[in-house]
């Protein structure tokens, strides 16, 4: 998959900020099976590994919007803040729709691991993707703080 981001990127630091935000998830997944007191199965395994899809999918949303708002000649530290701003909607919309529907197989005693892993780490990695992507592409990307005001 890695590979995959690279050749759609046709760069390497692109992936590497998308890809940053997949370890962070653990936290989101770990704190969802201690508060739910459910171990790591192997259908939690599974969970994880569509998991870390989501999330790689949902960077990928934020970064090709920073590709796109800087191939319109919007200014790097601007295009990062609007795209991040841009993409709240859509990315928060597909994580809801997914946990909702993980909310029947919490029940289900062969399910329950693989629910708890990605509803509790989606939630937890979308509201880190849409922070940590856009503070990773500035870190990696070096791009410059620029405060605009209106007497410029």
């Amino acid at each position: 998959m890695f590979i995959i981001t690279i050749l759609l990127f046709n760069s390497i630091r692109v992936p590497l900020t998308i890809w940053f935000c997949v370890p962070l998830a653990l936290i989101g997944v770990s704190t969802g099976l201690l508060v739910m007191n459910s171990a790591f199965s192997f259908m939690a395994l599974l969970g994880f590994l569509s998991l870390s899809g989501m999330t790689v999918k949902n960077g990928i949303v934020l970064a090709d919007q920073i590709n796109y708002e800087l191939d319109q000649g919007t200014e790097k530290y601007e295009a990062i803040f609007n795209s991040a701003v841009s993409r709240v909607r859509p990315v928060c919309m597909a994580a809801v729709t997914t946990i909702l529907g993980m909310i029947p197989l919490l029940f289900d005693g062969f399910f329950e691991g693989m629910a708890v892993v990605i509803s509790f780490g989606l939630g937890f990695a979308t509201i880190l993707t849409l922070i940590a992507v856009p503070v990773f592409y500035t870190l990696l990307f070096r791009v410059k703080y620029r405060h605009h005001s209106e007497f410029d």
